[in-house]
């Protein structure tokens, strides 16, 4: 009964956002009011939509290649005795330590300027999280449903993919959750690499000493991140 009233609440929020968007570059007097000492207050480089539907081909992207990688590590994680686990688990911690900004510097020599650093940067970041929550579902199936799968005759990838993905679905969603906020919200940071993204604003007011940029890029950046954080848990139940 609780699902209903979400969906129409989500949907609000997400018309408010878009709203918020369309409105930001007719503001002018409420930023200049609040950075009266900025000549230019208003974002108009871009639009505010383009930079939207850049930011959220750039994130999704990014979670998709890593939703792959995270869930195949995961799999290969919990077979054979989970030997592989340790190693895989520390390679993908170790992925996730380097910080974007330094990950998308080390690949700006090899991919050059754009998107391509950017990607690279958050797959590494995204990876983690798909990875872990793939073993934790896996491993929460109980053994009783596993042996009567087997028991039944059915092959080992049968019971993969008929009884145990389907069973650790949730805690996975919760994993895939988890990395498209990082996602999102990391992905600000490729404007540093010349990526069009909802972090352009900001990387233009930082090197112009405007802040109004700074806290509108920063706001709808941090405002998508928490639809999609409220919209996977609405997936996920």
């Amino acid at each position: 009964m609780r699902l209903p009233r979400r969906v129409p609440w989500l949907l609000l929020q997400c018309a408010a956002f878009l709203l918020a968007l369309w409105a930001a570059p007719r503001l002018g007097p409420l930023w200049g009011a609040l950075f009266p000492d900025v000549q230019r207050p208003v974002w108009d480089q871009r639009g505010w939509f383009s930079l939207l539907g850049a930011h959220l081909l750039l994130s999704v992207g990014a979670v998709a290649v890593a939703g792959v990688l995270g869930l195949g590590a995961g799999i290969l994680a919990t077979r054979g005795k989970g030997r592989l686990r340790p190693p895989l688990d520390a390679l993908f911690a170790v992925a996730q330590s380097v910080p974007p900004i330094a990950a998308i510097a080390l690949a700006l020599p090899m991919l050059g300027f754009g998107a391509a650093p950017t990607m690279l940067a958050l797959v590494l970041y995204a990876c983690l999280p798909v990875m872990r929550g793939t073993v934790a579902g896996l491993d929460g199936v109980p053994s009783a449903v596993l042996d009567a799968a087997r028991g039944t005759g059915m092959s080992a990838a049968r019971v993969l993919w008929q009884v145990e993905l389907p069973l650790a679905a949730p805690v996975i969603l919760s994993g895939l959750r988890v990395a498209v906020v990082l996602s999102i919200a990391t992905a600000a940071v490729g404007a540093m690499a010349g990526a069009e993204c909802l972090g352009t604003p900001i990387v233009v007011g930082l090197a112009n000493n405007n802040g109004a940029y700074v806290l509108q890029g920063g706001l709808f950046t941090a405002w998508l991140a928490l639809l999609a954080d409220r919209a996977l848990a609405l997936a996920v139940r």
